[in-house]
């Protein structure tokens, strides 16, 4: 499996993918704008690969860029479809090429959504995976009813309230979520009850009914479109799909869950470095709203010192490590957490303070 992350990989290994075509292109587009993708479509046909487009046959304000680019691609020799108006959207987006490889993707094929904004795209040659969003494409194609037939390729509305609703109960340590509007009121009680039995639960996005029990935070800096699940740092779902009930029920989306450590990883990594970003970004509001600097910085050294791995297992190997053999040291696991938690609160504190107070634009008279 490969990862795409957006911004930074760009539209290259779409186009490439297509480029290297022998027999087929089979392509779901919601929104589209990308000239290079096109092109490379456009081109495969002009070498014998049969190229297909099932285009969304409305999206809010974009149906005559659609209508233009059915008309752009007929005239190229590429067969066109227009997805049918039984649902309330058809929102998927994905590529399959050859039907050896399969793009899921979050992201539109658009300049915002690649360029400006935080989205996600999972690659697969699983054999199974393939065949069923082959199936589904020409289902769709030919409009014809859809029927899931495979857990891990979720389909809105066949199988994706209960795919996504079994695979946030089966989180036991993490849930990190990206997702831009999360609303099913079921969907936030099994996030909240998986918070209460201690699973740390982060959502980057918006939650559109209040919860004390879930930690929510603004993505900063760059736009948010991706729709991701982490769960426990080894299982992940991207798609379409937002936790909301009419992308659930009424429209056609399309999603993918997997288990990959590499991946995994990954989008560990970039979540909890738009995490930070985000605690940042709060940061400086609550400066800009005149809120002390010490309150700030002690929420944000909070906030770093609860992301930190256990400890104690890294000091007990580090004492093996420098010959410490036959020397008994007795551990006490909570104070040692606690006191090393304790000193990277006050650090970062200190830190965060400082570097508040050496900001002109976030500096306050009299702070």
């Amino acid at each position: 499996m490969k990862l795409l992350i957006q911004p930074g990989d760009g539209v290259s290994a779409l186009v490439k993918a297509i480029s290297s075509a022998t027999q087929s292109v089979d392509i779901a587009i919601f929104r589209f704008d990308r000239k290079e993708i096109e092109r490379a479509m456009i081109n495969a046909v002009n070498r014998g690969v049969r190229v297909r487009a099932l285009i969304a046959c409305a999206n809010r304000g974009g149906e005559k860029r659609l209508r233009d680019l059915e008309a752009r691609l007929l005239e190229a020799g590429v067969t066109v479809a227009r997805t049918a108006d039984d649902l309330v959207r058809y929102h998927a987006k994905y590529l399959i090429v050859d039907r050896l490889e399969l793009y899921v993707l979050a992201f539109n094929f658009t300049y915002i959504d690649i360029e400006q904004s935080r989205s996600f795209g999972v690659v697969t040659n699983d054999a199974a995976t393939i065949k069923e969003a082959a199936r589904l494409f020409e289902m769709d194609m030919t409009r014809q009813p859809y029927t899931a037939g495979l857990d891990s390729l979720v389909v809105s509305p066949s199988n994706a309230r209960h795919a996504l609703g079994a695979f946030i109960r089966d989180a036991r340590k993490e849930l990190y979520v990206y997702d831009p509007c999360i609303g099913d009121a079921a969907m936030i009680r099994a996030l909240e009850e998986r918070r209460n039995n201690g699973v740390e639960v982060k959502v980057l996005g918006h939650v559109t009914r209040p919860s004390a029990k879930l930690d929510v935070a603004k993505l900063s800096d760059l736009r948010l479109h991706t729709r991701m699940i982490l769960r426990d740092r080894t299982h992940a779902f991207v798609g379409s799909q937002s936790l909301r009930t009419a992308e659930l029920d009424r429209r056609r989306e399309v999603g993918m869950i997997f288990e990959d450590a590499p991946i995994a990883r990954s989008l560990r990594q970039t979540f909890l470095d738009d995490w930070r970003s985000a605690a940042l970004a709060r940061l400086e509001k609550d400066k800009r709203d005149g809120i002390p600097t010490n309150k700030v910085a002690k929420k944000v050294a909070k906030a770093v010192a609860k992301d930190l791995p256990s400890i104690t297992p890294m000091i007990e190997t580090a004492i093996q490590e420098i010959g410490a053999k036959g020397v008994e040291i007795a551990l006490q696991p909570e104070e040692l957490e606690d006191s090393v938690k304790d000193a990277v609160k006050h650090a970062v504190k200190a830190a965060v303070k400082d570097a508040v107070l050496d900001t002109p634009a976030l500096q306050d008279k009299g702070q």
